[in-house]
């Protein structure tokens, strides 16, 4: 049986490292709503591929703009 080509690795994007981010604001709506699934639930870090201080700091600013009510809180659709 022959043996099938290693599939590529795909390199994810860090936004966190983008230029323009020096650090992760709570009113970034933008950013922040790359780090939230569609049902609005915080991604972890396994698929956010960020660092354990990063991920900290998303998910407060997170938890600060759904306070504000800039980010859904999860929703349960049907």
């Amino acid at each position: 049986m022959p043996k099938r080509p290693p599939t590529p690795v795909r390199k994810r994007r860090k936004p966190l490292l983008d230029p323009g981010v020096t650090y992760v604001d709570y009113k970034d709506v933008q950013l922040l709503r790359t780090f939230i699934s569609d049902r609005g639930k915080i991604r972890s870090r396994r698929v956010t591929g960020l660092t354990p201080q990063q991920q900290r700091a998303v998910t407060k600013a997170i938890k600060n703009a759904r306070e504000l009510a800039l980010l859904p809180y999860t929703s349960t659709k049907g």
